[in-house]
């Protein structure tokens, strides 16, 4: 491998920007129109925009009309999800200590500013500190070399928790999910749909590669049905003509209903990515695992599923990325998501009119997460590849 030599910042602006007199003209061109755009921008961020449009209606983006006596649950399931983030972060991140204090300095002043009531920023600081404990936690654990095996477990047995502390019942006062509103039910459709869709993409995958007729016929039907239809229309499937087949006194909830759909929808899509990568691992790994004495389910669950599953990583990163933000869809079969949220505040009387700030506010917010898992999948393609 040839050595590599390093340039400097100017050298590599010449190189790619000012190489010819096009490209230079060009990149004046470009920065005089991002110079304008970001200026323009500034100026309207600062001094027209009228920000007490979000500010006024925060708690109503973030949990809806959620109970206030029941806020300590939610806190509960930040708390949770903080610290296991934090001990992924010192466990499985590549950032100094030094870098961590910066970004957590960062967190305490971004909560010290947030405006809100003196308890919810306080409790906002408690979450930070949360996840500057696990990540010492998950550096401690590096040291120790602990398996990673028990912080996935961690994640997945925190789900049901969380859903509980959200729910209620089990010792717990019972919260309807008619209040089940804004940022809460986005992420609640959205993380129960990656939960369920991944194993049942899996199983449709490997079922459509099965050798067993009725099989791989049902899931190739199922596959290419579900593929052809739109969400919108599954969704109002689901919502609409599901409680008409159902017996008499039999309910299901709307929320379970749109969950539902988005597993059902997202695990056709997921189940091409994951058979592409399956397409992908050569024959002779198989063979040689069968010439070990592997039989047919070791040799899918310990040498083939591994080798597609580290292959489809973009793919499928990509699928939950899109099922994040379609969850914006449940706003049009009534429940009310962040979108609703956003349709709802714009309705209010002192803020007709207010497009601009309000949408911005709800796509900084679906940005945040979605960069935040490209981020994540490329970790972690970078740790397998390793």
């Amino acid at each position: 491998m040839p050595p590599q030599i390093s340039q400097t910042a100017w050298q590599w602006a010449k190189k790619n920007l000012f190489s010819s007199w096009f490209n230079t003209l060009l990149t004046i061109i470009c920065i005089w129109f991002l110079y304008l755009s970001v200026s323009n921008l500034w100026i309207w961020a600062t001094t027209k925009a009228q920000w007490e449009v979000v500010s006024s209606n925060l708690r109503l983006f973030l949990v809806g009309l959620y109970p206030v006596t029941e806020f300590w649950r939610l806190w509960g399931v930040l708390a949770i999800a903080g610290s296991l983030a934090g001990i992924s972060w010192g466990l499985w991140g590549r950032f100094s200590r030094s870098v961590a204090i910066v970004i957590g300095a960062l967190s305490i002043a971004l909560a010290i500013l947030l405006p809100v009531e003196p308890l919810f920023k306080g409790l906002t600081l408690g979450i930070s500190g949360a996840i500057a404990v696990g990540f010492i936690i998950g550096q401690q654990c590096k040291r120790f070399e602990i398996s990673s095996l028990a912080l996935a477990i961690a994640w997945f047995l925190s789900f049901p928790i969380s859903l509980w502390l959200v729910g209620g019942n089990f010792g717990l006062t019972a919260v309807d999910v008619n209040v089940w509103n804004g940022l809460v039910l986005t992420l609640i459709v959205a993380i129960s749909g990656i939960t369920f869709s991944f194993p049942l993409g899996v199983l449709l995958a490997l079922g459509r590669q099965s050798t067993l007729p009725i099989i791989k016929l049902f899931c190739t039907c199922y596959i290419e049905l579900v593929r052809g239809l739109p969400l919108i229309g599954i969704l109002f499937m689901a919502q609409v003509m599901l409680p008409l087949f159902l017996p008499a006194g039999l309910e299901i909830d709307r929320v379970l209903r749109a969950i539902a759909a988005f597993v059902l929808f997202s695990a056709a899509y997921l189940a091409e990515n994951v058979r592409g990568g399956l397409q992908s691992i050569p024959k002779g790994q198989a063979e040689a695992a069968r010439a070990l004495g592997l039989n047919i389910p070791l040799t899918i669950a310990l040498i083939v599923l591994p080798q597609a599953l580290k292959a489809s990583i973009p793919a499928i990163v990509g699928q939950f990325i899109g099922l994040f933000k379609d969850t914006s869809l449940v706003a049009i079969v009534g429940l009310v998501d962040l979108m609703g949220i956003a349709r709802t505040v714009l309705s209010q009387p002192e803020f007709i009119g207010r497009y601009a700030e309000v949408y911005l506010f709800v796509a900084l917010i679906y940005w945040v997460f979605c960069f935040s898992m490209s981020q994540a999948s490329q970790k972690l393609e970078r740790k397998l590849h390793n």
